[in-house]
């Protein structure tokens, strides 16, 4: 009977530790799900850049200026949405070889492209063309001015809808390059005619008188507009009775 007894109890003894291995079974499946779900976490969504600091990368605008030399350093102070090119000064000038001037018509002038600019020319106007604005930062006096004129004429001739606007500083300095920039203005037509003005004097004076000089006192010699003003009056006074 004890032997009975003691199979007896370990059956029950058997029957209570099976309890605890089916619970563990059951709770396996679960602290796995658990896990593979901290394992995976959401990845987070990339983010997109504003649309106007896109845009304003994408920007491309072109700067002319006279010289190379300023071409090259007005460059290193602006970004990359910023290509600087020269002219070399002027493209568009009266011919050499003739006087240019119609006098029957409100000594009107007859500018040409200068001889040995025309691809230079092309070039600029070419890169006009890919820019969305074009700033004309030529000399700030009468003749970078008449320079900035022909050079928006000429560009807005091939391309009526880019943006010319005027842009003009005294000094090659990272802060007057961008107080420029960032306040562009227009061009001085004040300034244009002034110059303009000076070039027809000197046609009408120079072409006129120098090769009386050349004749009279030694050739290769040239009648300034000031200078045969002068004269004239000086001779005048001199000469009156």
């Amino acid at each position: 009977m004890a032997v009975k007894a003691e199979k007896k109890t370990a059956a029950e003894t058997g029957a209570v530790k099976a309890v605890p291995r089916k619970a563990a079974a059951q709770k396996t499946p679960a602290a796995k799900s658990s896990t593979a779900k901290k394992a995976a976490p959401k990845k987070a969504a990339p983010k997109k850049p504003p649309a106007a600091k896109k845009a304003a990368k994408d920007r491309k605008i072109l700067v002319i200026v006279e010289s190379p030399a300023k071409a090259k350093t007005i460059e290193k102070y602006l970004g990359p949405s910023y290509t600087v090119k020269a002219s070399m000064g002027h493209l568009i000038d009266l011919p050499k070889s003739r006087l240019a001037i119609d006098v029957d018509h409100d000594f009107t002038p007859e500018y040409i492209t200068v001889r040995g600019r025309a691809k230079l020319l092309k070039e600029l106007q070419g890169d006009a063309k890919k820019a969305d604005t074009v700033l004309l930062a030529s000399d700030n006096d009468r003749e970078g001015e008449a320079i900035a004129w022909h050079l928006r004429n000429a560009i807005t001739a091939k391309n009526e809808t880019v943006s010319i606007p005027r842009i003009s500083f005294n000094e090659i300095t990272p802060t007057a390059i961008r107080a420029a920039v960032a306040n562009p203005g227009i061009i001085d037509e004040s300034k244009v005619n002034a110059q303009k003005a000076r070039r027809v004097l000197d046609r009408l004076v120079g072409y006129n008188l120098s090769p009386l000089l050349w004749k009279k006192v030694k050739n290769g010699l040239s009648a300034g507009r000031v200078q045969s003003v002068a004269l004239r009056l000086f001779s005048f006074l001199l000469l009156r009775p």
